[in-house]
């Protein structure tokens, strides 16, 4: 290595290596156990109960990464993480090498058979919908009755008059319900298919010894052809019409891919080369790859000799450093064919121990080892949003004896074999091991495999030209698919409880059908009666066989009280709802042109019974924008921000938060003028973007610029130097004039930190050999960055080594304050550390997250044996995470603090107001998420969810032991007075009541696997009842499932999950209710959803306003369905008494055929469509509106029961009204006849009958307006007109003149009225009592909306509209997120937060934020120098200066309850004062031998 300007001594260590714990979970206390053999965990099958293996790849001799390190598990976990849920076992994937005799079969072919990578998430195939769909239609116990009555009217001796006509009903619903099906469906198979077909460049022409292409089963072969079949029909009736752009299309796929060496490129990067422009003809055998060909050229040409493009995060040099020799994959001595090449091919086709090449940007097919990367350092970046949500990018890397592989050559002389683990769910640890003979020396060689050699399918490679590796699972052995889980098929709860119903009433049908036969036997039987004079013998022939016939004659008679027009019409009513709910424009998301959309139908009424909603944190409750907002530097405060938790705090104390978010905005606006003329005075920085910046401190320039002496100008430059210099972002160039300068970092935070400095002069360039590029205040600089440790969640901090131009070596350092404080140098800076600390709670209480930075100095002597120890701890094969941390542990020490940081995470827009508003309704929301805890503390903080009334149970548990969690879980019960028991369970489902706001349990992934355990499980449950709020964090996708489980099935309640991403599928999956977000990133949740909405605010209106409605309406229209089929159906069974249960019909069958077709359907039908108890905004003014539905109090057992009994009175009145009439004499008409016969008694019950059902339906309608009485008029006199056109024609045999002869007698005008009056009566009685004397909430709710209490809404409305307009043509003048800010989501071992002590409660209608600001607030100016300084020692020059509005904010909390974190040992300022540092004490250079001599 060349030696610089300077004398670098001969150790010196190679450039910028890095311990890259992006995605590490590191050990806890029981990290210090010695790792197994890899071999013999290879070897040992795994257990049912997945156990958190130790990763093998930990070891990995040619990882720059450290390995995800998985702690030793020994409890049992959910099924659903098992290793190998499939009984799989370890898989051998070989290499250009032959397969053993035992692994194939008697054909050569292998005897293990992998999945394919095509998937299906898609319910249905187009050959097995049919048999399917109907499989599942049957499930439903009254299509199996409807067809079974179809089945017996078949038979004629049972008295059905036209089966055909029987089954038309069934062929409907089962019609539409497919036709529903199959809409859905079809949208699920559509993306499935756009998945499978995506491109990828696969290595063809070379034999995979690990598949074989003949070797397809004859299931696969008979599917193919009649998809080969389907698509012939389909083009010869399309072959007309060409598509535009086909045949380019197709030819798209053979040819190659444009190499870099086969077009101009231009990366934007500040310090990379620009390859020249080279124009040459491509051949088809020239690889589809950026890296010379190795194959001849047919035109001769040769490979251009330009530079390759390098980025950012590239070495400048031809290659990487110098490195130890660990071994090749490649045999020199295979021979070279010339004939494979990388190809393009479809998703589909990848198959297991196929090499793929993949390109910047593209999505990983499956999960593939990597072999290597267009990046010297063998590093690629990944962002893995469709994984855990989280769209910041983590580093992988490719394996030391793979980086060579580079050309279709190298493939083809690679020789090596990896020994896998089976596939398994675990998206944070994969174990497995790659080995080879190495030539020429054919010594055996091995390298472990970690989770961060391994890209996941679904991932999206970033920042990297090309990566190359090979394939190790595919399709649903994939991690995410067997994260994922099938698509359930939902059944609404109303729907679930309707088949006992459809029992009830088909036992009451059984015992009428027995009567009917038992009376119809014995009167047979008897003999010597009326019956003899009329019947010429029996059917049956013996009064028992008669008997038997009449029974099931009286099945299909009767048969309506089992009513197959009630499924019809439900889901007509359910189609309608969803037409609604997607046609809502409150709930139309703009900014992504999306609607809400119903992706089920058939479970709308499930939103109105929502008493649990489970959320994800990153991208459902939060937009991911990081800004930075305050700094403490050298004891002095600078930045304003008016955050949503400091306008809860206003709120409380009265003041006015509108009105403050207005002048703040006013004087935000002229900080931000002041403070870019004084950034531009200092130097016109062409990478400063008025609009980016968000740090607004006017002050701090002026103090950049010297204005209060040398000391606090070196401190601000010294805190800048060290945010530009410690971190791991990458620049980008975006060019233009002026240029502009992004970064992609691991976090977010740190983005915003660099982004910051960069924009008060400190500005990243890029990284190249020499170190890290900066341009301060024009002048261009670089430093050398000889080593960095990074971040992970349990070291809290990650340190940069520089040697600075001067030769000095100092190591920056930033992390949480407890752990920068516990590491500062014992008996220094006394003061500096009380303000600081000071500053940064209060940085805290307005909810901001904090952190701190410092600094150490090192010798060149100190820092060559650390050096020494840190490259041993590198490369050691055995506990290699434990070694690199204590080692690093070991430097960051004895350090000097700088100041400290506070950065804004934004909630979403209406997101506190959202969650409040489903409080008050009852609701409970629990927030499941992958974070770390400090985060979700902070956000629950932020989003009312916490509050400083409230205690935290914090559940860690460090010994992983089932006892300990056993004993914690225990001693928080005895708080509540609770035991668990199966009692308190009982009660517990019984009762719906929220909990009191004094509790909230905060859980992580580890010890929630451990309280999941069945033994535990219950008391968990029952302490997290008594809780009002519950944040899980740390958890897995299934470990979310698994909670969600837990509480629908352990609390009998219904639940709702939300989320954005593809960690979110198995929780919305496992939900009652399954919500998507629609986020500008990814739709994995969508696909998998009931609803998809696009943003969270809109759940209220999708529950409070549609859940409710849809969840009473269809309550109400069940049980009046219910009722009028009781009343039609009891009025022909009063008949048959006198009748002796023969089955003769009491109407005339076109009577039985209208009345649910035409007589009674329109008025329920609308009343499930379009009834409204209240308008959606007073829904939302009265969120306890809600809680009837939580208690399931509009569709019940007892009301049930209760109209059955109410049409039972009705269907007795409507019969013996007109029966007492005919009882003492029959009326004839004007013409002699006589009026008492079968056919004209129907005539005077019949439509009395429809008139009382339809009056009935209306009166328990609560929105009377002009359709729904239309509506019921129109049904009414139906009835009235059908009997009189159809008895007007000769054709209607007996019926003929019927309606001529009844309904010109009075009497039959009297029997009706009192039939309706007798009828309706009671039930109007009743209701009268009820909202009179016991009213409901309801009832109570529009009578105020009557009196015109709730007016106010729609003025609220008009006023918001203004608003809206106004705030639309002034939002330029408003400061805009910056775009290096925006993450829409986040690793959070990357976050290190500081958390809040109050809760953001402000809510108001701005249309950027709930306090009406921006997120900034600049409160005023500390222009006035005659204002009371700060009490502090005159030697600190830099604090005789008045800080008005930070000392109003101090103040302002001081008369709010003590803080949350000196009550609860939160890092607090109190906290910090009492902390020594206790990292520092002790023999260091004792410890440092130690480290040594255990390394060596």
């Amino acid at each position: 290595m060349a030696l610089p300007s300077y004398e670098e001594p001969e150790e010196a260590p190679i450039p910028t290596k890095r311990l890259r714990w992006a995605t590490q979970r590191v050990k806890g206390k029981s990290g210090s156990k010695k790792r197994g053999s890899i071999i013999n965990r290879l070897h040992h099958r795994g257990s049912q109960n997945e156990k958190k293996r130790d990763s093998g790849g930990g070891e990995s001799l040619g990882t720059d990464l450290g390995t995800v390190t998985e702690e030793p598990e020994e409890t049992k976990i959910e099924e659903e993480e098992d290793n190998d849920r499939d009984n799989q076992g370890p898989r051998t994937v070989l290499f250009n090498i032959p397969l053993p005799p035992e692994a194939v079969d008697e054909q050569g072919l292998p005897l293990k058979h992998y999945r394919r990578n095509k998937i299906r998430t898609a319910k249905y195939t187009p050959i097995s919908f049919v048999p399917k769909n109907l499989w599942y239609q049957f499930h439903n116990i009254a299509n199996v009755y409807f067809l079974f009555l179809i089945i017996l009217a078949f038979f004629s001796i049972f008295g059905a008059s036209n089966p055909g006509l029987n089954a038309v009903p069934l062929i409907v619903i089962v019609f539409i319900t497919a036709v529903k099906d199959a809409i859905e469906d079809y949208r699920r198979t559509v993306l499935d298919n756009e998945l499978n077909n995506s491109p990828v460049h696969r290595l063809v022409d070379w034999n995979n010894v690990n598949v074989s292409a003949d070797d397809i089963s004859l299931w696969r072969r008979f599917k193919k052809a009649c998809s080969r079949g389907i698509i012939s029909t389909w083009k010869k009736f399309g072959k007309n019409k060409e598509v535009a752009g086909k045949e380019s299309a197709e030819r798209g796929m053979d040819e190659p891919r444009e190499s870099f060496e086969t077009r101009a490129t231009r990366r934007a990067s500040a310090f990379s080369a620009h390859s020249q422009g080279a124009s040459f003809e491509v051949g088809d055998e020239i690889q589809m790859t950026p890296v010379p060909s190795p194959l001849p050229r047919p035109d001769g040409l040769e490979v251009p000799e330009h530079d390759r493009p390098k980025t950012a995060f590239s070495y400048e040099g031809e290659s990487a450093p110098a490195n130890k020799n660990f071994g090749s994959l490649i045999n020199p001595d295979l021979p070279v064919t010339g004939k494979p090449r990388f190809h393009q091919d479809y998703w589909k086709n990848v198959q297991v121990g196929d090499f793929v090449r993949l390109y910047n940007d593209d999505q990983i097919p499956a999960d593939v080892v990597i072999l290597s990367t267009s990046d010297p350092d063998g590093a690629c970046y990944v962002e893995t949003k469709n994984l855990d949500g989280e769209t910041n990018l983590k580093v992988r890397h490719a394996l030391r004896s793979g980086r060579k592989i580079k050309h279709a050559k190298d493939c083809e002389r690679t020789e090596f074999a990896i020994e896998s683990e089976p596939p398994q769910a675990n998206l944070y640890q994969y174990s497995a091991v790659a080995r080879w003979k190495q030539h020429p020396t054919g010594e055996d060689m091995a390298e472990p495999i970690s989770i961060n050699n391994l890209l996941l399918r679904g991932c999206n490679l970033r920042n990297t030209d090309w990566v190359l590796g090979v394939v190790v699972f595919t399709g649903f052995d994939t991690k995410i698919m067997m994260n994922a889980g099938i698509t359930p098929s939902k059944r609404s709860r109303i729907s679930r409880e309707l088949n006992w119903n459809v029992i009830y009433n088909f036992i009451i049908l059984l015992v009428m059908c027995f009567v009917s036969g038992l009376i119809q036997g014995v009167t047979w039987a008897q003999g010597n009666n009326s019956l003899d004079l009329f019947e010429f013998g029996s059917i049956g022939g013996s009064p028992a066989l008669d008997g038997f016939i009449t029974f099931w004659a009286a099945v299909i008679l009767f048969q309506n009280l089992v009513p197959i027009s009630l499924y019809i019409s439900l889901e007509i009513i359910k189609t309608c709802q969803a037409f609604f709910i997607y046609s809502d424009v409150d709930m139309y998301y703009d900014k992504l042109d999306y609607p809400c959309t119903p992706k089920s139908w058939n479970i709308s009424d499930d939103l109105g019974q929502i008493e649990y909603i489970f959320s994800d944190k990153t991208g459902t409750l939060t937009q991911n924008v990081m800004e930075f907002k305050k700094a403490t530097v050298n004891g002095v405060p600078y930045g304003e921000a008016y955050t949503e938790a400091q306008a809860g705090m206003q709120k409380r104390l009265g003041i006015d938060v509108e009105k403050e978010g207005v002048r703040v905005r006013e004087e935000i606006a002229q900080a931000r003028v002041k403070m870019l003329l004084d950034l531009r005075k200092i130097h016109d920085n062409p990478y400063l973007h008025d609009e980016d910046l968000t740090f607004i401190a006017p002050d701090f320039v002026s103090d950049l610029a010297g204005e209060s002496g040398l000391e606090q100008q070196q401190a601000n430059d010294q805190f800048m130097l060290a945010l530009a210099l410690c971190h791991t972002v990458i620049s980008e160039t975006i060019p233009g004039d002026p240029p502009k300068i992004e970064f992609k970092a691991q976090s977010p935070d740190e983005a915003a930190l660099v982004a910051t400095a960069r924009d008060v002069g400190y500005t990243v360039l890029g990284n190249s050999e020499e170190g890290i590029h900066l341009n301060i205040q024009g002048q261009d600089r670089s430093y050398k960055v000889l080593n960095t440790l990074e971040f992970n969640s349990t070291r809290k901090r990650m340190s940069a080594i520089i040697r600075m131009p001067d030769n000095k070596i100092i190591l920056f350092c930033k992390g949480a304050d407890s752990m920068i404080y516990s590491r500062l140098k014992p008996g220094e800076q006394p003061e500096l550390r009380k303000v600081t600390a000071e500053h940064l709670e209060m940085f805290a209480r307005e909810g901001l997250r904090t952190l701190c930075i410092a600094q150490k100095e090192l010798g060149e002597e100190e820092y060559q044996r650390w050096n020494r120890d840190h490259e041993l701890a590198s490369a050691a094969i055995t506990d290699r995470e434990e070694k690199l941390e204590a080692v690093s542990d070991i430097i960051e020490r004895d350090l000097t603090l700088l100041g400290g940081t506070a950065i804004e995470d934004r909630l979403q827009e209406g997101v506190p107001d959202t969650i409040a508003l489903l409080a008050e309704a009852g609701i409970k929301l629990w927030v499941l998420t992958g974070d770390k805890v400090e985060t979700a503390i902070n956000i629950g903080f932020s989003c009312n969810l916490l509050n400083n009334d409230m205690e935290l149970i914090v559940f860690k548990i460090d010994d992983e032991q089932v006892a300990t969690a056993e004993a914690e879980l225990e001693q928080h019960l005895k708080t509540f007075g609770i035991t668990g028991s199966d009692e308190e369970l009982k009660a517990a489902r019984k009762s719906h009541h929220a909990p009191a706001p004094t509790h909230a349990i905060v859980i992580d992934g580890d010890s929630l696997k451990l309280v999941l355990d069945p033994q535990l499980r219950q008391r968990f449950l029952l302490l997290c009842k008594q809780c009002k709020s519950v944040l899980c964090c740390r958890v897995s996708p299934a470990q979310k499932a698994a909670v969600v489980q837990m509480v629908k099935n352990g609390l009998d309640v219904m639940t709702l999950s939300i989320g954005d991403g593809a960690n979110d599928v198995a929780m919305i999956q496992e939900a009652d209710i399954g919500v998507g977000i629609a986020g500008e990133e990814g739709r994995q949740a969508v696909m998998s959803s009931d609803y998809a909405i696009g943003q969270f605010r809109y759940l209220q209106r999708l529950v409070l306003v549609h859940g409710r409605w849809s969840y009473r309406r269809l309550a109400e229209t069940i049980a009046n369905f219910f009722f009028k089929n009781i009343v039609w159906t009891f009025t022909i069974f009063w008949y048959q008494i006198f009748c002796d249960f023969d089955m003769t019909y009491l109407y005339d069958y076109t009577y039985i055929l209208l009345f649910n077709l035409a007589f009674t359907s329109l008025p329920i039908i609308f009343m499930g469509v379009l009834d409204q108890d209240v308008s959606d905004k007073v829904s939302l003014a009265v969120p306890q509106l809600y809680r009837r539905g939580i208690e399931r109090k509009e569709w019940t057992q007892p009301k049930f029961w209760l109209y059955m009994l109410d049409g039972l009175y009705q269907s007795v009145v409507c019969f013996f009204v007109a029966w007492l009439l005919f009882r003492v004499a029959g009326f004839i008409t004007d013409n002699g006849l006589g009026l008492d016969d079968r056919e004209r008694l129907g005539v005077y019950v019949g439509p009395a009958a429809v008139v009382v059902i339809n009056l009935y339906i209306l009166l328990n309608t609560y929105r009377w307006d002009w359709l729904i009485v239309l509506l019921v008029a129109i049904s009414i006199l139906l009835v009235w007109f059908w009997t009189g056109v159809y008895s007007a024609f000769k054709s209607s045999e007996y019926f003929y003149k019927a309606a001529a002869e009844v309904f010109s007698q009075p009497s039959f005008w009297a029997v009706t009225s009192l039939s309706i009056i007798l009828s309706l009566l009671p039930r109007f009685a009743i209701k009268f009592v009820q909202k009179v004397y016991f009213p409901y909430d309801i009832d109570i709710i529009r009578e105020q909306v009557r009196q015109g209490k709730f007016d106010y809404l729609n003025k609220v409305d008009e006023a918001d509209d203004m608003v809206s307009k106004e705030s639309s043509t002034t939002s330029s003048d408003v400061p805009k997120p910056s775009k290096h800010t925006y993450y829409p989501s986040i690793d959070e071992d990357q976050r290190p937060i500081y958390p809040p002590s109050v809760a953001a409660t402000a809510t108001t209608h701005n249309a950027r934020s709930q306090t009406g600001s921006d997120g900034t607030d600049f409160t005023r100016h500390r222009q006035s120098l005659d204002q009371a300084p700060l009490d502090v020692p005159a030697v600190r020059p830099s604090f005789d200066r008045a800080r008005p509005s930070f000392d109003r904010m101090r103040m302002s909390m001081d008369r709010i309850r003590p803080s949350f974190e000196a009550s609860n040992d939160f890092t607090s300022a109190a906290l910090l004062t009492r902390l020594e540092s206790t990292q520092s004490f002790g023999p260091v250079k004792s410890r440092r031998t130690d480290v040594s001599s255990d390394l060596r």
